[in-house]
């Protein structure tokens, strides 16, 4: 059996996820295509939200969608959720305890990183 990449095993099991319960969403910073969320975007493409590449409204819009019920998955590099949106992952989700999911894949993963 062939391993699979962290990005296919997290698409199929961010989909998995959607199948069993919706209540999840999924954010995407015009990633879904490297993060494998596009997976769960052609299924659901009323649950998933391509909020552009823009971190902290990713997830301060995630933070809002979690107090409304939903589940939200917010997915990006982890670099830029990491440096860029530090801030709001600090106080807004982690100091309140909100129930957010906050995935970060690394950029070396990706074809287009690869020389």
């Amino acid at each position: 059996m062939q391993a699979k990449s962290t990005r296919d095993a997290f698409g199929e099991a961010l989909l998995e996820l959607g199948r069993k319960n919706r209540k999840i969403v999924v954010l995407s910073g015009d990633l879904e295509d490297s993060t494998r969320a596009e997976y769960f975007k052609n299924e659901f493409p009323d649950r998933f939200f391509n909020l552009g590449i823009a971190e902290q409204d990713i997830l301060g819009t995630a933070v809002g969608l979690g107090l409304d019920g939903l589940i939200p998955f917010a997915c990006s590099f982890a670099v830029f959720l990491s440096n860029r949106a530090y801030g709001i992952l600090r106080i807004l989700i982690c100091y309140n305890k909100r129930n957010v999911k906050v995935i970060g894949l690394r950029m070396t993963e990706c074809n287009y990183f690869r020389s």
